[in-house]
């Protein structure tokens, strides 16, 4: 098992992209179909991955990576949140950038197999802090590439929107570096930092070092 738990969310949330999927091939609607069996395969693929990888996935943190993928690809494309609702946006950034945060403190903690005291904790939170806010970054590089070079429009009002972008990336890096933070203090109970605790303590032989509960 990649998961552990129940998330009637994520369930929630395949039950939807299944029925939508088979209504718009009843209906003839391709594209739809198309987006809602991608968002289906894209929720999909962090565990496959993750199974390969051996690396057990806090039922809250995957429930937080089907939530983003069905409110950036399905909602966002299928039902045009983005022109809908101008915080859509903000928000799709906010979440991304919090998880590559927590994500960033992960990885900076298995390079110290789960040593809180082998690097100071906001030396680790600084490192976490950057590679969210560089994924971010390479984003916005992909999406001035895609304009300039297909002609598409996925900067939308161009230099705004991308100084917009990534000042909500910092923000959301900040957070999750914060939480990194939090965690590396002993402050572990819930929220963000509480999923951090939860990663390691699913995967022991990862973090071989990391304070036993």
């Amino acid at each position: 098992m990649v998961f552990y738990g129940q998330s009637y969310v994520v369930y929630a949330v395949w039950a939807v992209l299944l029925c939508t999927a088979g209504f718009a091939l009843y209906e003839a609607e391709w594209t739809l179909m198309i987006i809602a069996l991608g968002t289906l395969l894209a929720s999909l693929v962090p565990a496959f991955v993750a199974d390969r990888l051996h690396i057990r996935i806090p039922m809250g943190f995957y429930a937080w990576i089907v939530l983003f993928t069905f409110g950036t690809l399905f909602l966002g494309e299928a039902f045009d949140f983005y022109e809908r609702f101008a915080w859509w946006d903000v928000a799709m950034h906010a979440a991304s950038a919090m998880g590559f945060g927590l994500m960033g403190v992960v990885f900076a903690l298995t390079l110290f197999e789960g040593d809180k005291y082998a690097a100071p904790a906001w030396a680790i939170s600084i490192i976490a802090f950057s590679f969210a806010l560089a994924i971010g970054t390479l984003w916005e590089v992909f999406e001035f590439a895609m304009d300039t070079l297909l002609g598409l429009n996925m900067q939308k009002s161009g230099l705004l929107d991308t100084m917009g972008d990534l000042i909500v990336d910092t923000i959301g890096a900040a957070i999750g570096a914060l939480a990194g933070f939090a965690y590396l203090k002993g402050r572990e109970r819930w929220g963000l930092s509480g999923m951090i605790a939860e990663f390691v303590r699913r995967n022991r032989e990862m973090f071989r070092k990391a304070p036993k509960d």
